[in-house]
């Protein structure tokens, strides 16, 4: 697994790889940990722009609140993908579009986007695990903007930071809520299994404590039956 940002050298071997047919799009996606949406688009804009387009920019684009609400209107209306209505409108990346239809579906307000980077913190809120990967993807895409990517996807600053140094670590399978599950005796670190064993050790004392007061009891039980 790459644990590489999306430059636009890394781009260009997937593009490359993808030209050439020496993997099929599947064994692409799996190998270089790209969704088929995100290999696209970076085609559309090497196709269109050259090697300029494959570079993230590094200044933020500002969209009025009428375009926005217009973008998603067209994809509303079911007669546009959501690639259609990122192109035809001129948007960075479909993700920016995905994060505006995500506010106007929460009914929260649409506004202008100002041509500072706004200060202001995203509440965190609960994902899915595939949604997870995608925002991840995302942000190792656009040279680990953690703030924008989360005002595009309406997660906290904090969450996206997390997911992206798990997702480096340990890949997609760390990206899973594990909260209520228990631990696998193998998944444990020495010091856990240290504890483990105690808790054990203790468990077994105390059955052990309980059968002897059981057995003393029966004894005196029997003792006055005599």
């Amino acid at each position: 697994m790459s644990k590489r940002a999306f430059t636009p050298e890394y781009k260009m071997e997937v593009l490359k790889v993808w030209e050439e047919s020496t993997y099929s799009l599947a064994e692409i996606m799996k190998r270089y940990k790209v969704f088929e949406s995100t290999i696209r688009e970076w085609k559309y804009k090497f196709d269109n722009y050259g090697t300029e387009g494959l570079k993230e920019s590094t200044t933020w684009k500002a969209y009025s609140r009428e375009l926005k609400h217009s973008a998603i209107s067209d994809y509303l209306s079911g007669n546009y993908s959501l690639r259609e209505v990122a192109r035809k409108y001129e948007i960075s990346n479909e993700s920016v579009l995905r994060g505006w239809i995500n506010k106007y579906n929460s009914h929260r307000e649409i506004k202008d986007t100002s041509k500072g980077r706004t200060s202001s913190m995203t509440k965190g809120r609960k994902t899915a695990w595939d949604e997870r990967i995608q925002i991840v993807l995302d942000c190792l895409g656009n040279g680990k903007d953690y703030q924008k990517t989360a005002e595009t996807h309406g997660v906290s600053y904090q969450q996206v930071y997390q997911w992206v140094k798990k997702y480096e670590m340990d890949g997609e399978e760390a990206l899973k809520d594990k909260r209520g599950r228990t631990k696998m005796e193998a998944e444990l670190t020495p010091e856990e299994k240290v504890n483990l064993q105690m808790k054990k050790l203790e468990s077994e004392n105390e059955r052990l404590r309980a059968e002897n007061l059981f057995l003393k009891k029966l004894e005196e039980i029997e003792r006055r039956r005599k």
